[in-house]
């Protein structure tokens, strides 16, 4: 249902995502050399929320579902992040997606936040109509926190253009009048966007198309290995396929994966995984495992699930010349090390991913206006801002001598630093 692929590890075998935001601040802080009144600002959530969420199911029973929204800081301007429907949700990743959100936002130069929501759920154990009230449920529970001027909540993983519309139609319920700016990543016809579908796969192509060209690739001649083959994941592997003639060498989702060192289409492994549920067995192709995925000898590798699938243990294994981060939090900082010391560039996620929440902006933009642009329109606004990120970011390692991810830190809480001075909350 949602727009990525579920991690491999079990939530309990990985690191806390929250600690790991943490440490990546501390490295920041010390680069920067922050003072200690914005630094301990930054590293902690700016608000909070956990709420209990009852359900009528189809037996008749109530079934009570935890949900969270965190808000972690609007010195740029309202807060904005997806919704996340997931088993094993927890509020410390909730938090380090808020953070990470509020990073790629100032990355991008968006008058926004950064903010993640989430339910502790099974969206594949519920009916459309259960689905329907949990979702009206938890907006029900929040609307008060959120709105086009205070917090814009989006799709994420397991949740998707109609769960939006329930939810922003819940919101406008309960205010009393439409207000189709509150969600974004809705369907067209209610005021979403054209290109939100695949902006995050696009946005990634357009840093890809950066990278490749400060490192001398030729993206014609070069092999792909997407791990995460979702929305993302697929329209990542389409585009860089058809556009740009990469050759797609491999992908995998939750059950395994698929390899064959001439290529494989994409669209067609697509089209076999939506009959059989699997990219697995997919004919012409030798099933792989994630972990084999990871040590293919490809060109770009496209970590596209959830997070902290690259860490100490796989890093060193890795033969891929660029990682490219469509997932969230997908490397650890152990992992960043090894990467950066054999010369592997990787692209941060929230530099990589961040084509989602600009064209989530450009959808808010546009109903403000009450004015929808032309596909071309958005991806070439879409290219421009990405393009711009990715230098600005290689201008800071290239400053600081420090890896991507780093660098990326240090324009993003520069610029949230600078506002917090400005606007004289320290």
């Amino acid at each position: 249902m949602g727009s990525h692929e579920p991690a491999q590890p079990a939530l309990q075998d990985l690191e806390n995502s929250f600690d790991i935001v943490q440490q990546q601040c501390d490295s920041c802080a010390l680069l920067l050399e922050l003072p200690e009144s914005i630094y301990e600002i930054i590293r902690n959530p700016m608000r909070e929320l956990q709420v209990s969420i009852p359900v009528k199911m189809d037996n008749g029973k109530i079934k009570v579902f935890k949900g969270f929204r965190v808000q972690y800081n609007d010195v740029l301007g309202p807060t904005k992040g997806g919704i996340r429907f997931h088993p094993d949700e927890t509020i410390d990743t909730i938090r380090a997606l808020a953070a990470w959100m509020t990073w790629k936002c100032s990355l991008l130069e968006l008058p926004l936040g950064g903010a993640k929501g989430g339910v502790i759920c099974n969206p594949r154990e519920l009916s459309q109509g259960e689905l329907e009230r949990l979702s009206r449920g938890y907006v029900e529970r929040i609307w008060n926190f959120i709105g086009p001027d205070r917090d814009i909540p989006a799709p994420d993983v397991y949740t998707n253009p109609q769960i939006m519309a329930w939810m922003m139609d819940e919101y406008s319920r309960l205010a009393g009048k439409n207000q189709f700016g509150v969600i974004t990543g809705k369907p067209l016809y209610i005021g979403g966007s054209i290109g939100r579908n695949t902006a995050t796969a696009r946005g990634g192509i357009y840093v890809i198309v950066e990278a490749a060209k400060t490192s001398g690739m030729d993206l014609q001649k070069a092999s792909l290995a997407v791990q995460g083959y979702g929305n993302a994941g697929f329209h990542l592997a389409y585009l860089a396929h058809d556009i740009f003639g990469c050759k797609i060498a491999a992908v995998t989702d939750q059950r395994g994966g698929i390899y064959n060192k001439n290529g494989l289409d994409p669209t067609a492994v697509f089209e076999h995984k939506q009959k059989t549920g699997s990219v697995i067995d997919y004919p012409a192709a030798d099933n792989i495992t994630n972990s084999e995925l990871f040590c293919l000898d490809v060109d770009i590798l496209c970590p596209s699930a959830l997070e902290n699938v690259i860490t100490k243990n796989n890093a060193g294994l890795i033969k891929a010349k660029i990682i490219a981060e469509l997932a969230n939090g997908p490397t650890t900082p152990e992992a960043d090390e090894i990467l950066f010391d054999r010369n592997i560039q990787v692209l941060p996620d929230f530099l990589c991913n961040a084509g989602g929440v600009t064209v989530s902006y450009f959808e808010m933009v546009q109903n403000f206006n009450m004015l929808y642009w032309e596909e071309a329109e958005v991806f070439e606004r879409l290219r421009k801002k990405m393009a711009y990120a990715y230098h600005s970011v290689l201008n800071a390692s290239e400053k600081y001598h420090v890896n991507l991810r780093q660098a990326a830190y240090t324009v993003a809480v520069q610029r949230i630093a600078d506002a917090m001075i400005m606007r004289g909350w320290v």
